[in-house]
């Protein structure tokens, strides 16, 4: 929360003295990583990507809604999560009892202090049940926003320390028993708005005195006959910010 209270040249300069100093490095492999969140709200754009416009009309009863909001000036914005339901890495992810159709949607999750500023980046996987949201586009909220709906880490990349945020890979894994059951590819450069849109429209009317995490859209769609099943592992691959790895387990039925 400290860091995202400073402007993001205040943050830079504090952590180039740092290194300056030569305080001592912590060994990353002695710690146990946990979500790159403390008390910041997460939020996630949808339909930012062509594909992922696509797949939500081939899902949807009401498939115009999906088409006007990708070629609209206004993105989609929702909410995602609060601290308490996002995991970190090795964590497991949940899917719905009540759902019968869940994806994984790996995406870039920007990390922006209270100013509005993009200081960093994270991998975000904003897991979510297809089969509710398609239903009725009114039960978004359901079929996005519950128990271990979102996982984030392994770390925060400081900004400044990516050269090409708007072209970097992004692979998705999904490992099943002792296979590579899915493997999906896209790229950043495939974002239908620039990180800058999203961001001003986030912040209209709405204030984030901790910060907040914005998850930026998914280009990576399984085939429809594919959904996420309990013991299934979660691989998320970014090109110069990390690997999220995470179990799924399935929430018991109420």
């Amino acid at each position: 929360v400290q860091a995202l209270q400073l402007k993001r040249e205040e943050l830079q300069d504090l952590l180039d003295d740092v290194r300056t100093t030569g305080a001592a490095a912590f060994p990353l492999a002695a710690a146990t990583l946990v979500a790159p969140i403390d008390e910041q709200e997460v939020w996630a754009a949808g339909v930012t990507y062509l594909r992922s416009r696509d797949a939500r009309m081939e899902e949807s009863t009401q498939k115009d809604v999906y088409d006007l909001v990708y070629e609209a000036e206004r993105p989609e914005l929702f909410f995602k999560a609060t601290p308490g339901r996002v995991v970190g890495p090795g964590e497991a992810v949940a899917i719905r009892s009540d759902s019968t159709w869940d994806v994984p949607e790996p995406e870039l999750a920007l990390i922006i202090n209270r100013f509005a500023e993009v200081v960093g980046y994270t991998v975000g996987n904003d897991v979510s049940s297809r089969s509710i949201e398609g239903e009725n586009p009114l039960y978004l909220p359901q079929a996005k926003v519950y128990t271990a709906c979102a996982a984030l880490g392994p770390v925060v990349t400081l900004l400044w320390e990516v050269d090409s945020p708007d072209a970097l890979a992004i692979t998705l894994t999904i490992e099943r028993g002792d296979a590579d059951h899915f493997t999906g590819e896209t790229s950043t450069s495939q974002l239908s708005r620039p990180f800058s849109d999203l961001v001003s429209f986030l912040h209209r009317h709405n204030t984030f005195p901790q910060g907040v995490v914005l998850m930026t859209g998914t280009g990576i769609i399984p085939p429809p006959e594919f959904t996420l099943e309990d013991g299934d592992v979660v691989r998320i691959d970014i090109e110069a910010i990390g690997t999220l790895r995470n179990p799924v387990k399935r929430l018991p039925a109420v």
